[in-house]
């Protein structure tokens, strides 16, 4: 039905224009030119002079022939490079691609190719793999080697050698910093492409867009409560699902980045104690390295840190830990399909009256949504109707809004299964509270089906963590000729504390039905991507051959 609004007031220049986080750069450059944008090592860069890098890189790209739809692949730690090419890259209409930076050659080169990578920005400290997966690679990009001068003499690894064709540097200079630089012809337009982790398989190509990285940025400033000249620590890599957006979101706030290419415990507590962080984001092993820290590498500080994480909730001890370390804990949930995070368990003050049991079941769930999501749902995947909000029904957890991934690049069947029904299915696992808040049971190929009934390895994974010698495990299913399948445990203990498998399988014997306990118990490392997440797939391979 037409409606008299529609009469003669279009869009036009005046009232609309595409969203994209380049512009949150350009108003932090005009209205804070002297605040210091980025901190790295002994260099200081203020806003004023990171909004003109990133001009002149994007001057230097554009001179080279990149432009709209091209990719631009960067393999760079969290160093002032790669936040550049956040802004620089979108500026001439191309595509950010961040590889992982501890993918293998093979990785690396399908991914290259995949992209169709035009210019590769390659930090010395990668340029052994990536000289191996160019020589695997069909695509020839113009390669621009980073040399790092605060890369430090304490470095674990030696810097590799040159190997693109121009320094980064001079590359840069190449540039005008007076580039005009250009909106999005949409903002539906691509602005990056992140890689799920591959774990069957070739890994998929997920295609973020202006909007929603700009919107991102906005809820990422709400949900983290981060204040004007906010100053943010990084020790999530911004490769995995661009920083979760972070890199475009501090703009908006005119916070200060503060690099760290190696997260270890000691330069963390000197990067808040000296430069007054206020807020990072990381995986429960950045928390455990700054929990159990030794007392010469901490160091006092005023301020109450914002820690996000995005794993399995905290256990309760761990909760502890951070707060006596003066660190608040903001649990979230998201996958790199929506921009990382877009779940938030938002905490209510009266729930700090509760029991310990009651608030720790609090603490457990996931949340509810971002913002800038407009729907979140648990939903029974083969009829698409909600389940009943009890906290116990299961469904599929699935998403809907305008921080959903644009879709898997080059790879329709793949992209029309994730958003079947006009939902973003995600794969996991969960259960709908009554007061409208998720709690994720398992991932639904994590599910263990023993003798016909379904155990939750995240419920298993609770109980255990609740046992004090206990500082990381992870549950799978092993083959078993009774009852198809049972849960195994694999189990790191802290440093100094002794456990044996019949005591911590007595443990789980005290919280859980018996069949649901683990049938062993196994100590040994265990295997985590570059991001802290447990691979639980390598971990499978594991069982079945024990």
């Amino acid at each position: 039905m037409a409606s008299p609004y529609d009469v003669d007031l279009d869009k036009n220049p005046a009232n609309y224009q595409p969203l994209t986080p380049i512009s949150y750069l350009e108003r932090a450059a005009k209205v804070f030119p002297d605040h210091v944008a980025i901190i790295h090592g002994r260099q200081r860069t203020d806003y004023r002079t990171f909004w003109r890098r990133s001009l002149k890189l994007a001057s230097a790209l554009s001179k080279n022939g990149v432009g709209r739809g091209d990719t631009v692949t960067v393999m760079l730690s969290n160093t002032p490079p790669m936040l550049e090419a956040h802004f620089a890259v979108p500026m001439v209409k191309a595509v950010l691609h961040c590889l992982n930076t501890r993918l293998d050659a093979a990785i690396i080169a399908f991914q290259l190719d995949h992209a169709g990578t035009k210019v590769l920005i390659v930090d010395r400290e990668f340029s052994g793999v990536v000289k191996e997966a160019l020589s695997l690679a069909s695509v020839r990009p113009l390669v621009i080697d980073f040399d790092d001068p605060e890369y430090g003499a304490d470095a674990p690894y030696p810097k590799g050698e040159n190997i693109g064709t121009i320094d980064y540097e001079d590359f840069v200079s190449t540039g005008d910093e007076d580039f005009a630089w250009s909106m999005p012809d949409d903002e539906w337009d691509a602005i990056s492409l992140n890689y799920t982790s591959g774990t069957t398989g070739n890994p998929k190509g997920v295609v973020y867009h202006h909007r929603g990285a700009a919107l991102m940025a906005y809820t990422n400033t709400i949900h983290a409560g981060m204040g004007k000249h906010c100053v943010y620590l990084w020790t999530l890599p911004m490769f995995h699902c661009n920083g979760w957006c972070f890199p475009w979101t501090l703009a908006v706030q005119a916070g200060t980045h503060v690099c760290l290419r190696w997260v270890r415990a000691k330069p963390m507590y000197d990067a808040i104690a000296d430069h007054g962080v206020t807020h990072l984001c990381g995986a429960p092993i950045v928390m455990s390295l700054l929990i159990n820290a030794s007392e010469e590498e901490r160091r006092a500080f005023a301020q109450t840190v914002t820690f996000s994480t995005a794993a399995a909730p905290p256990p309760e001890a761990v909760l502890s830990a951070m707060a006596d370390a003066g660190f608040a804990v903001n649990h979230l949930y998201g996958l790199t399909e929506t921009y990382g995070p877009a779940v938030v368990n938002e905490w209510h003050a009266e729930w700090d009256s509760l029991d310990k049991e009651e608030r720790t079941a609090r603490k457990a769930r996931q949340g509810v949504r971002y913002a800038a999501l407009e729907e979140l749902a648990v939903i029974d995947p083969e009829t698409m109707q909600k389940v009943p909000a009890d906290g116990k029904t299961m469904g599929e957890v699935m998403f809907r809004g305008n921080i959903v991934m644009k879709g898997y690049l080059k790879n329709r069947k793949a992209t029309e299964e994730a958003f079947a029904g006009g939902w973003f299915h995600s794969g996991d696992l969960g259960v709908m509270h009554p007061d409208g808040y998720i709690q994720i049971r398992d991932r639904s190929k994590d599910i263990i089906i023993s003798g016909g009934e379904n155990i939750s390895s995240i419920e298993v994974e609770d109980a255990l963590y609740r046992h004090p010698a206990i500082a990381a495990c992870a549950v799978v299913a092993r083959k078993d000729d009774k009852w198809g399948e049972v849960p195994i445990a694999y189990v790191e203990l802290k440093p100094g504390k002794l456990a044996t498998e019949a005591e911590i399988i007595e443990h789980c014997r005290k919280l859980l039905a018996r069949f649901k306990c683990p049938k062993a118990i196994i100590f040994a490392e265990i295997p985590k991507t570059s991001t802290g997440k447990i691979q639980k797939f390598r971990l499978r391979e594991m069982a079945g051959s024990i």
